[in-house]
């Protein structure tokens, strides 16, 4: 039987493929997202022992001050939502990012919209927030601004996601 295998390794995606362009792995934004999470697992790692909350916090309200303003507003909001509805989690970075845990495990996080040069920032949940309703449930939302109504939404979100 003859080998139906091509050759020609692929090097791009699919979008990439008639473009001529190559593929050559992660983007520059990713690659320092990377860098970012395996620098806090370090400083976790090194500080595991006398670790806290507070030092969580400290560590998640200096990434928000370093966001440009638009991401830093809704990040601070997220922030003062997650503290008042789920006091139980602790803030703490992931990727660089803002985010909260329940025993040492992301339940929810803030993306910048600057981060990866989206036109949004966005809230996320994993699967640990048990957001299920029915068979299919959003796992993450794109923020522009929050609303009385965004925020209303978001706190029960947090509260079910802490539970």
């Amino acid at each position: 039987m003859a080998n139906t295998r091509s050759s020609t390794k692929s090097t791009g995606s699919a979008a990439e493929a008639g473009s001529g362009a190559t593929y050559d792995g992660f983007t520059e934004e990713e690659r320092a997202a990377m860098k970012e999470r395996a620098s806090e697992l370090k400083s976790t790692a090194r500080r595991a022992s006398r670790s806290s909350k507070a030092d969580g916090e400290a560590d998640v309200l200096a990434k928000i001050a370093e966001m440009t303003e638009a991401d830093r507003v809704l990040a601070e909001r997220i922030h003062a939502l997650v503290k008042e509805h789920a006091p139980e989690l602790a803030p703490k970075t992931w990727y660089g990012m803002p985010a909260y845990a329940k025993a040492g495990k992301v339940v929810c996080f803030f993306q910048a919209a600057e981060k990866f040069k989206a036109r949004y920032a966005t809230l996320g949940f994993s699967d640990l927030a048990r957001l299920d309703e029915g068979s299919m449930w959003a796992t993450s939302f794109a923020l522009t601004e929050l609303s009385p109504a965004d925020e209303t939404r978001i706190a029960a979100l947090i509260a079910q996601a802490a539970a």
